[in-house]
């Protein structure tokens, strides 16, 4: 990414601005797979963008991550809304991966949504079922802080990880739902689907859910100062624990039907802050 990851997305935010009129946002969404219909919840949009025209951002590659901008007013907040996300296992580099993050950062963002489809490891788990992540495992063997330290005037790399999914936002996504489960998410670079014994050792590692995202933008944005919240979406049931496979097509199937009723829950907890 040409002039570095951190100025590559202060250009990206600088065009942002120019597109959308507006100096700052205030939240930012990242939308996971399937999850469209949770749009029309956050409001109709004020903008809307290829991710593309921002710069720094391939093609999408993936079904169900349209790599769409959307600018929106919930609640009189300005909220960025990323409907898609990049993946590694797409090939890309990590900065790749996190520029929305750092995107939303330099735009002003001082709080994101992080939301993903997710396979239930928790045999407690409905598919339908949103959860909050209270935890990562990060099993992607990467991380966006590794390489040359950021540039001055950004925080150190060594960043602090422990309240990674702040406990602010998932009481004040209780308040919203008060049902809603809290679980630890293991991130794994994929794209093939676990087999019946990895999903075995992640439950006996502590994980909850299992996904192929949200870990590395969980860490660049906490090392930006932004505070996270992490909702996964059960999408389907984790290899071995269930009578049948896991297919792309049934993620994105699920992921739709369950993505409005999520939204309004997105939508609702942003109305909170």
């Amino acid at each position: 990414m040409s002039n570095g990851p951190y100025l590559a997305a202060r250009a990206s935010a600088e065009v942002l601005a120019e597109r959308t009129g507006k100096a700052r946002h205030d939240v930012a969404v990242v939308l996971g797979s399937g999850w469209a219909p949770a749009v029309e919840a956050l409001g109709r949009p004020s903008h809307t963008m290829a991710a593309g025209e921002l710069g720094g951002f391939p093609a999408p590659t993936v079904a169900g991550h349209p790599g769409t901008v959307l600018s929106a007013e919930v609640a009189g907040l300005a909220v960025l809304v990323f409907l898609g996300r990049l993946h590694l296992y797409e090939g890309h580099h990590v900065e790749t991966v996190v520029h929305a993050v750092r995107v939303s950062a330099e735009a002003g963002c001082r709080t994101i949504v992080l939301t993903n489809a997710a396979g239930g490891v928790n045999p407690s788990y409905a598919v339908g079922q949103p959860v909050l992540i209270a935890d990562h495992l990060n099993l992607t063997g990467a991380s966006p802080l590794a390489g040359l330290p950021p540039p001055d005037g950004y925080a150190a790399r060594f960043v602090d990880l422990t309240d990674l999914y702040s406990s602010r936002l998932r009481a004040v996504a209780r308040t919203v739902d008060p049902s809603l489960a809290e679980g630890t998410y293991a991130a794994l670079r994929g794209p093939h689907y676990e087999t019946p014994s990895e999903v075995a050792m992640l439950a006996g590692l502590g994980a909850d859910l299992v996904g192929m995202s949200t870990a590395l933008e969980a860490i660049a944005a906490r090392h930006l100062g932004m505070e996270v919240l992490g909702i996964s979406l059960v999408t389907n049931v984790a290899a071995g624990l269930g009578h049948e496979g896991v297919a792309h097509e049934d993620v994105i199937k699920a992921g739709t039907a369950a993505a409005a009723s999520v939204g309004a829950l997105v939508a609702n907890v942003v109305s909170q802050l």
